[in-house]
């Protein structure tokens, strides 16, 4: 692994990106490298990104307007060749399932904790291994 990740972080809101940036802050675990984030607030935004940036992991939220972070996890996950993994933020606990159909790696629930989602961002930082 490289000595910086990358995250792309995408919500329509940055209150949201906000809180996660913080959340997750610099490095999410020990034994992870440290991650650099790279905020989208459009899904244009998202694919351009995609196709131009390595990406290591991605963090979509799935409360995000007009297009939700489930449609746009199912889009990439569909189209993006070796599609990074991805955590879904959901509004609700159940929209778990929701989350399991659009192909979604790891999901936590908004607002995040910071240990919840620190942890579930270093698994899939540790799965790139």
């Amino acid at each position: 692994m490289s000595s910086t990740l990358s995250v792309l972080l995408y919500s329509s809101d940055a209150a949201v990106r906000a809180h996660v940036r913080t959340a997750v802050g610099r490095r999410p675990a020990l034994d992870v490298p440290p991650v650099r984030f790279v905020e989208c607030a459009t899904l244009s935004a998202v694919l351009r990104t995609l196709e131009t940036v390595r990406i290591d992991v991605c963090v979509l939220d799935g409360e995000a307007v007009p297009v939700g972070g489930m449609g746009v996890c199912r889009q990439i996950k569909n189209e993006i060749f070796q599609c990074p993994p991805v955590l879904l933020l959901i509004g609700r606990p159940q929209d778990a399932w929701l989350a399991r159909w659009s192909h979604a790696d790891a999901v936590v629930t908004l607002p995040p904790d910071p240990m919840e989602i620190a942890a579930a961002l270093a698994a899939l930082l540790r799965a790139l291994r």
